[in-house]
């Protein structure tokens, strides 16, 4: 699952590239993580929508404590069933998540290390996702996940589903098969690069705010 992405533009940039209008302005940081603030682009009237929302929709879970921080949601796996069946199947909760890479974890417990993977000729990939309002932290968004291909296979077997700019409309606009469709279909493995690193999955507290799950 994807725990971690990065977005290397600006609010400004990102609604250039997608056509979007900003309503409200806002700040998002380049590294986003579950439970924190990510830049999302909505359908609005007649036209798209590029605003700051929570990744993760808040689920509270019956052992937890009173009280106590929901857990974010982040990723969708499937689209029938549960929480995400109702969103899915109505337009006005589809989303385009914006990013530049993806990172997963790889590497032995304890030491794992984060592997970015990015898309070919794509500044700025689309992910396919849904979002709603919720009470607990306001706009909220999830990203819609798929098997992983070729190139992603050796680090994990998911990835987020990726779309081509021609897909995009049809996620946000389509039927919910069409919905179906842009989850199974596999996106090219040839347009995917993986860049290794030796950065820590799991940083120390002292070293960044942030600290992926």
């Amino acid at each position: 699952m994807c725990n971690l992405y990065k977005l290397r533009r600006s609010a400004a940039e990102v609604a250039s590239i997608f056509s979007a209008k900003v309503e409200t302005p806002f700040n998002a940081a380049e590294e986003v993580l579950p439970g924190y603030p990510g830049m999302v682009i909505r359908t609005g009237d007649n036209s798209r929508v590029l605003q700051s929302m929570v990744w993760g929709f808040p689920l509270r879970l019956k052992t937890m404590k009173p009280g106590s921080k929901p857990k974010p949601v982040n990723n969708v796996r499937d689209l029938g069933k549960g929480m995400w069946v109702g969103l899915a199947r109505k337009p006005q909760w589809r989303c385009l998540i914006p990013l530049t890479e993806f990172a997963e974890a790889e590497g032995p417990k304890g030491s794992k290390t984060r592997t970015w993977f990015s898309v070919k000729d794509q500044p700025v990939a689309a992910w396919a996702g849904l979002w709603r309002e919720s009470a607990e932290w306001g706009a909220v968004y999830s990203g819609v996940m798929t098997d992983a291909n070729e190139a992603i296979l050796p680090v994990h077997d998911r990835m987020p589903v990726l779309l081509m700019p021609q897909d995009q409309d049809r996620w946000l606009h389509g039927d919910f098969d069409d919905l179906i469709t842009l989850q199974a279909r596999q996106f090219p493995p040839d347009l995917v690069q993986m860049h290794r690193t030796d950065e820590l999955w799991v940083r120390r507290r002292s070293d960044a705010g942030n600290v992926p799950s």
